[in-house]
């Protein structure tokens, strides 16, 4: 197959992780062109050629070189067994594989399982968990309607992909254990040329840009200049936070960048600390 100078990238066609996908392309600044029964789009400001294909299907076109890269479930690649690089984990598009059993099963603990017959589309990752715990089950493996399989007898309990349980509760059953946790992941054909290599690292810059802001915040507040120290303690930034004297004496502006994770209780403790006037602002790119 001839080398194009453009990345050809798979992203799934329908559900979630293709509208989470094109939305971070999109804020990458990356153009393209997505719609029902669109299958290529190529960007007009970005060396990228975008293939909207199956979820099952993406690793195996990545492996072979058809795409060169690719965003799909973890969930999928592994139970896929294609041999492609894991560029980087996206963080989005999360969702839990996990063992669901009928609501009136007095349910204790994973031994319940022994034994027993379980229906899922993942056979692979489902075996991993019962060897690792040491339980002698028997997997029927089914494509789809995997909830559906107590009711007509087909197994005991079904393991599948979960993310807001209603789909459970609406076949009677009920979670009882997470066997995997996944996201979305970037994954790269392992015999990329050097100038796919290089455009690769443009898209990453973008893409790690992108993911820095989503998981920071701006911050601006007035402070009494005999607190400066303790809430500037509070307030590490990418370096050390700016601060600038206030027309009024004694008093400072302190602008910095504070985690997602870390926001809430900090700012609690700079309110203590005396800060006022606290704006929090998202930021749109955040580079280093």
């Amino acid at each position: 197959m001839p080398q194009s100078e453009n990345l050809r990238i798979a992203i799934q066609k329908s559900g979630r992780l293709s509208e989470d996908s094109i939305s971070l392309f999109k804020e990458c600044g990356i153009k393209l062109e997505a719609g029902k029964g669109r299958l290529k789009s190529e960007s007009p400001n970005f060396q990228a050629e975008f293939l909207f294909l199956r979820d099952d299907d993406i690793p195996g076109y990545v492996e072979d070189g058809v795409a060169d890269l690719g965003i799909v479930g973890e969930n999928v690649l592994i139970e896929s067994a294609k041999s492609v690089e894991v560029i980087k984990k996206l963080g989005f598009s999360k969702c839990r594989l996990s063992l669901a059993v009928p609501r009136e099963v007095d349910y204790v603990d994973h031994t319940y399982f022994d034994k027993k017959n379980i229906a899922t589309s993942y056979p692979k990752l489902l075996g991993k968990y019962l060897a690792d715990n040491n339980l002698n089950a028997q997997i029927h493996e089914i494509s789809g309607s995997v909830e559906i399989a107590p009711s007509i007898g087909l197994a005991d309990a079904v393991c599948d992909i979960v993310s807001s349980g209603s789909t459970l509760l609406s076949n009677g059953l009920k979670e009882v254990e997470v066997i995997f946790k996944s996201e979305a992941v970037f994954i790269g054909n392992t015999s990329l040329s050097d100038s796919k290599k290089a455009i690769l690292e443009k898209l990453l810059f973008r893409i790690n840009a992108v993911q820095r802001a989503q998981n920071n915040k701006y911050i601006l507040l007035n402070a009494p200049n005999d607190k400066l120290k303790e809430i500037i303690s509070f307030l590490p930034g990418m370096k050390s936070p700016t601060v600038m004297p206030l027309a009024t004496e004694g008093w400072s502006s302190v602008h910095s960048v504070l985690e997602e994770s870390e926001f809430w209780e900090n700012i609690e403790a700079l309110r203590s600390a005396g800060a006022e006037g606290i704006l929090v602002i998202p930021i749109e790119k955040m580079i280093y």
